[in-house]
Parts: C-alpha cells; structure tokens; sequence
C-alpha cells in the first residue's frame, strides 16, 4: 500500500498530478486546492497518498497536509461520500473551514461542493459533529506555537482563545458560531472579538 510519494513532478493537470518517482509516473487525484499548492513542473514535491485499491483499478489520492489527508478519510466514511466527491468538498473548502461548517452544522457552506445536496450534506454533518468536537478539533485547527500557513484566521482566532485559557472545544464552538454570524472573509482579529463576546453568553 503506497502511503507518500517524494520524487518530481512531471506533469499536473486539473484533478490529478504525475509524480516521477524513480523514473516511474504516478497518478495521483488531488483536489483543487492541493493542485494549486504544487511546485512547478520538474520541481521536487513530496505527497501524502491514500490508495484505493478496486477490482479494476487501484487509484491514489494525494495530499500535501495530514489534515486534508484526514478529513479525506472522515468523508469517505459517511455513506454517499466517495473519493471523488470527497475531493470535491475539500476542493471547495479548506480542512479548517470544513472543520468549523461541520461543527456549527452550517450544511449550506458543505452545499458549495459540487455534487452535494441538502440531504447529502445533512448526512454529513450528522455523522461527523460529534468526530470535530474533540480529536478532530485538535487535527484539523492548528495549535498557535505550531502555526500553519494555510490556516487561515478562523484557526488562528481558534488558537489564539485556547491560548487565552479557554478550552478548545469551547473556542471552536465560539468561532464557529462567529464565522458563520460574520461571513467568510471576516479577519483573525474581528473573529477573535467576536469569539469572545460568545463565550461571555
């Protein structure tokens, strides 16, 4: 079973990216997101992989954070989710972002995904709330001393309230609700303000 991939890329395309190994290609399914991460064609790049192995085929799927690669492996376990649509939803939203719809049950953020409708998307969020409330908090927000560069402000707004003494499920709960009160494209600091203003309820 291929678990990581180092070598050179050979090729990139819309969905899936060539990996030279060794001088043999593999195809590796990513999603957009991870696609638009990768070094330039005949630069090193290093992939975390699941491998699905099929009666007729044998496909992997690539990752450049263990938290796409995770929350890959959450969604492919909710009935309806394959790998393909799972790639999707990640395609549409970042590991933190999904972590955060999911938690405040916001299925209209997961709807953004093609191929995910609203019964899809409740059925999401059923079966994995109670997976982000704790360990998946943990994996998919990054803790402040150990920042992430593509964590974006509601992780940061997560970290700097744990940091403050809150709990994180605590935190994670705040800034969910304040995301969703304030839209997407809020800043760490008003998130934090707000943040706080819902853990004093």
């Amino acid at each position: 079973m291929i678990a990581k991939l180092a070598g050179v890329i050979d090729q990139i395309g819309t969905e899936a990216a060539v990996i030279d190994v060794g001088g043999v290609g593999y195809l590796a399914f990513c999603s957009t997101r991870t696609i638009s991460r990768l070094p330039v064609v005949g630069a090193p790049a290093s992939l975390l992989i699941e491998t699905h192995v099929r009666e007729d085929h044998i496909h992997l799927y690539g990752f450049l954070d263990a938290a796409e690669r995770d929350w890959f492996r959450r969604l492919t376990t909710v009935q309806g989710v394959g790998a393909r649509l799972a790639l999707a939803i990640l395609s549409a939203m970042a590991p933190e972002q999904l972590g955060l719809a999911i938690f405040s049950q916001d299925k209209a953020a997961l709807m953004r995904a093609d191929g995910v409708g609203a019964r899809l998307a409740a059925r999401i969020v059923n079966e994995l709330h109670d997976k982000v409330g704790g360990a998946g908090a943990e994996t998919t927000v990054p803790t402040a001393t150990a920042p992430n560069a593509d964590a974006g402000p509601a992780a940061d707004a997560v970290s700097a309230l744990v940091n403050l003494g809150y709990r994180r499920s605590e935190a994670f709960g705040a800034v969910a609700t304040a995301a969703r009160r304030l839209g997407s494209s809020v800043d760490t600091g008003a998130l934090i303000r707000a943040g706080l203003q819902e853990l004093a309820r």
